[in-house]
């Protein structure tokens, strides 16, 4: 299941067969331009997550928490190459956000490719706290920022979820919430690909 509408595709293989196929199309005299968009399309995946949340807050975010709950490119797993939230991270801490983030199984390879991505700036590793719970990540968050579709993050408590955040904003990058029923919580609400 990796063509669904979200942030974006990673992992180990997917990503490096798409571009490996396009490689061996071109040595071949091949120019297979679906491949090229497959790999476009990713690419431009990634951003839309932070293209919405800049139109929302702006481009400076200073003073703004983030809580980020999904690492690990897809659920049931701890793979972190390629994970969609390491770029997200990235263009929300070089704006200045926090970012509090949780993930059910990937925590110890989050904090290893966090270490890796930030190497040279321990300055922004500092604005990026990995949590226990995705409870822990909510408190005085601007907005929820789901990454990856776990089992866990299908249905939440949205009342504690209101309670605990600054701001009742939900940027969903899984499309796991019906905009309607959000909208009808009190939820401020952004999916990928729905017109919203």
């Amino acid at each position: 299941g990796f063509l669904y509408a979200g942030t974006g595709y990673g992992g180990s293989c997917f990503p490096k067969d798409v571009s490996a196929l396009s490689k061996t199309a071109q040595s071949h005299g091949r120019d297979l331009k679906i491949l090229d968009a497959v790999e476009a399309v990713n690419q431009a995946q990634k951003t839309v997550l932070i293209e919405k949340i800049i139109k929302r807050f702006g481009n400076d975010l200073t003073g703004h928490s983030f809580a980020l709950w999904g690492l690990a490119f897809k659920p049931n797993t701890d793979d972190m190459r390629e994970a969609p939230s390491r770029f997200i991270i990235a263009e929300l801490v070089k704006r200045s956000a926090q970012i509090v983030a949780h993930d059910p199984v990937a925590m110890t390879e989050a904090q290893h490719a966090l270490e890796l991505d930030f190497q040279t700036k321990p300055d922004e590793l500092k604005r990026v706290s990995l949590v226990k719970t995705p409870e822990d990540a909510l408190a005085g968050a601007s907005a929820l920022i789901i990454v990856t579709e776990w089992k866990a993050f299908r249905s939440p408590d949205f009342d504690h979820l209101k309670q605990a955040m600054q701001n009742p904003i939900i940027f969903d990058g899984r499309n796991l919430y019906e905009p309607q029923s959000m909208t009808e919580l009190g939820f401020e609400y952004y999916g990928i690909g729905r017109h919203n």
